[in-house]
């Protein structure tokens, strides 16, 4: 059983390498990147099964990321992670097609629980 690849896009380092220990310690294959820019060049050259998106980030935000992936990849669901759980943007990101929303900080059950959630379905195909 293959669990996928994960892809988690977040401009800190930290909540980068947390996802890394927590995911990969519970088998999954996960890619980091720090950009929009650097999310899609990885969406292009390989397929993931999840993307982790954090809003919030320089340049380009995770709003306007998740509209590329649902126009590109529409079938790759998009876990929205923040540290600014406001009504606006829980409702906004749901809008654009985010499947669920994560608020930061969050601890590894809870990175689990949701991550667990998709990978299920994606077995169960």
């Amino acid at each position: 059983m293959s669990n996928g690849n994960i892809l988690v896009v977040d401009d800190e380092p930290i909540v980068l390498d947390c996802c890394r220990l927590i995911l990969e310690a519970d088998g999954y294959i996960v890619h980091l990147v720090q950009s929009v820019d650097e999310a899609i060049e990885a969406l292009r050259s390989r397929s993931y099964v999840l993307l982790l998106v954090d809003v919030k980030m320089p340049v380009r935000d995770g709003m306007s990321l998740m509209r590329e992936v649902k126009e590109n990849w529409p079938e790759i669901p998009i876990v929205v992670m923040s540290g600014y759980p406001t009504r606006e943007t829980i409702m906004a990101a749901a809008e654009i097609g985010a499947a669920r929303f994560i608020p930061k900080p969050f601890t590894p059950d809870e990175l689990l629980e949701v991550v667990r959630q998709f990978m299920q379905k994606e077995e169960e195909g």
